[in-house]
């Protein structure tokens, strides 16, 4: 049996180091050391930090605080990461290699402090499938008036419109105006 032959412009899992990006969500105490706690395994297990977000403000359900980390790792080690957390007591909420394909920005306008934007965004998140990767607020008169969030949003590829579908319910939903971007046609 001979060898194939060997594409000098590929790059194979030999020669890029066989990293791929994952990214995994955690839920942790609110307590001084919990956020080291929670690396160690991750670069332990020969995984490469690539960002870390992490929002006090912001508590889950169970009131601890959602931590979402990107990191890089060979495929084979992956498996080994997540069990070092979960051996380590660390609530995973989510672990996987990261599937989003496109980058969707929409703009909520309306109430969304009073109609519970963590619920919203966490909507969106399970009833659209993409994942929160960016968001910012503005609320000019305070937390009782209406304010605008954009969010930027990472979605399947070829799935940006059932997502858009979804996020469009939750805003009526919430009364909510949804502004999306055009789809599909030339800028």
């Amino acid at each position: 049996m001979g060898d194939a032959p060997v594409d000098e412009d590929e790059p194979d899992a030999e020669t890029d180091g066989g990293l791929r990006a994952y990214t995994v969500r955690l839920e942790l105490v609110d307590e001084p050391g919990e956020l080291l706690r929670a690396l160690a395994p991750i670069a332990d297990n020969g995984g490469n930090l690539l960002s870390i977000h992490h929002e006090r403000g912001n508590i889950t359900p169970r009131g601890h605080i959602p931590v979402e980390v990107d990191l890089e790792c060979p495929p084979d080690r992956f498996d080994d990461v997540v069990g070092g957390l979960r051996d380590a007591g660390v609530n995973i909420i989510q672990a996987g290699a990261e599937h989003y394909g496109e980058e969707v920005n929409v703009v909520l306008v309306g109430h969304l402090v009073e109609t519970d934007l963590s619920d919203t965004l966490s909507r969106i998140e399970d009833e659209a499938d993409a994942a929160v990767l960016d968001l910012s607020l503005a609320a000019p008169d305070g937390t009782d008036g209406v304010a605008s969030a954009r969010a930027r949003l990472a979605i399947d590829s070829g799935r940006s419109e059932e997502a858009l579908t979804a996020i469009r319910s939750i805003g009526t939903d919430k009364e909510l105006t949804v502004v999306e971007p055009l789809l599909g046609g030339d800028a």
